[in-house]
């Protein structure tokens, strides 16, 4: 009995222990969750977001990790299927424990996830351009807001190409729906009539566009400077510049500026039939500096392919890590509450030469490009803004927006505070 009860002792010791041991191997890293579409018809886009997020968290490990422990990352797919990225990013929060989450590219995915967010209190560094209209405590917003790409864009095609009519085209979801609301209302504004507006939706993956760009054709050709504004996301892009080669529009006649295309799409494709159409980002692989070279180094090297491109969303992520480095250094601790606190004034170098800082409402400072298709799949820069641009959570355009501002510092701590009634109606 005496020895039955000692073995008893022996092995119960022996797995405290190893309950013990886990821990302190869980607790010697820091997890950090990346929440991209690895299948699907958004792969095209954010596969390369997710080798993004790898090298970054590698740079970091070789550094010596962050507050003396290596990161870790922890990599889930949710597919392109909208609900399932709710899904997995409970998932990457309650199982994994992940101390803050890198990920999503449309916006419908990203309001998917935005009620786990707020629910268990983490961080979410989302790295594309979107609609605006949303102000999170728990969302950072790295890519640009329209003010920041949409209207800028808008204003060249007006200004600089003397355009008179407009093609609104768009992927059929909440981030084209709403940026066109904004450009459609800008440009009323502006005085542009109604039947100089052409709206269209297509949904996700569509791939005949022969009938489309048909009517495309036919609205410019009615003499007036006619410019199509893509928001069109993801693989329906590559059929959708082929037809418009295939019917022969070209840059010269009816341009084509995009606001999801980047170099990563064109590496896909022929660019041939492309040269001259425009796309409006906050950065170009084309970039002249020593900071952006170096990047594209790292990238290659890390990826082991001197052909693979870099873009847009790959940048946005690289400041919103770094930003996210910065502010956990800053605290002292990887708890959400104070990295949220600690990040805002926050600046970190971005890959054009300049520095980009965490605004009190989440958004970050951004220069504005325009870039024109070579015939190499790369982007020559055509304008560009003076300096940085402060990215605007709600928009001055819309009805029930412009009285509204986003500030999460104390004491307002509001992302949706009326500056006429003195109410904040969102999340505080």
């Amino acid at each position: 009995m005496k020895s039955k009860l000692i073995a008893i002792s022996v092995g119960c010791a022996l797995t405290v222990s190893s309950l013990f041991s886990g821990q302190a191997m869980a607790e010697e890293t820091i997890k950090v969750g990346v929440l991209h579409s690895l299948s699907g018809t958004m792969a095209i886009s954010e596969t390369t977001l997710k080798d993004t997020m790898l090298m970054l968290i590698d740079e970091q490990n070789k550094k010596g990790g962050l507050l003396g422990k290596q990161l870790e990352a922890v990599v889930v797919d949710p597919a392109s299927d909208w609900p399932l990225f709710a899904e997995k990013a409970r998932e990457l929060i309650e199982k994994e424990k992940v101390a803050s989450v890198f990920g999503c590219w449309t916006s419908v995915s990203r309001k998917s996830v935005l009620p786990v967010f707020e629910e268990l209190n983490s961080l979410l560094f989302y790295p594309v351009q979107y609609e605006g209209e949303e102000s999170s405590r728990n969302v950072f917003y790295t890519g640009a807001a329209p003010n920041q790409q949409a209207i800028p864009a808008v204003d060249y095609l007006m200004n600089d190409m003397g355009v008179k009519r407009w093609v609104l085209a768009g992927t059929d979801y909440v981030y084209p729906r709403t940026t066109n609301k904004i450009l459609e209302a800008y440009l009323k504004a502006k005085g542009v009539a109604d039947e100089d507006i052409m709206i269209n939706y297509t949904p996700f993956g569509h791939s005949d566009w022969q009938s489309i760009v048909a009517d495309i054709k036919k609205f410019g050709s009615l003499g007036k400077k006619t410019a199509v504004v893509s928001t069109i996301n993801g693989d329906a892009n590559v059929p959708f510049y082929k037809e418009l080669g295939n019917q022969g529009i070209t840059a010269d006649n009816i341009p084509v500026v995009a606001f999801s295309v980047g170099e990563e799409e064109l590496s896909g494709i022929d660019t041939t039939p492309l040269v001259g159409h425009l796309a409006a980002w906050n950065y170009f692989m084309s970039v002249d500096g020593e900071i952006n070279d170096a990047f594209i180094e790292s990238w290659q090297k890390f990826i082991k392919s001197e052909k693979r491109v870099t873009n847009d969303p790959m940048e946005a992520h690289y400041i919103g890590f770094n930003m996210w480095v910065k502010a956990v250094e800053k605290a002292g601790t990887t708890d959400p509450t104070a990295v949220q606190e600690a990040i805002i004034g926050v600046t970190v170098p971005n890959l054009s030469g300049g520095y980009s800082a965490m605004m009190p409402n989440h958004h970050i400072t951004k220069p504005v490009l325009i870039g024109e298709i070579q015939d190499n799949g790369q982007f020559e820069i055509v304008w560009q803004t003076s300096g940085m641009v402060v990215g605007d959570a709600w928009s001055d355009f819309l009805e029930g927006s412009k009285d509204l501002i986003s500030d999460w510092r104390s004491p307002l701590s509001c992302g949706n505070y009326n500056v006429k009634t003195g109410v904040c109606s969102g999340q505080k």
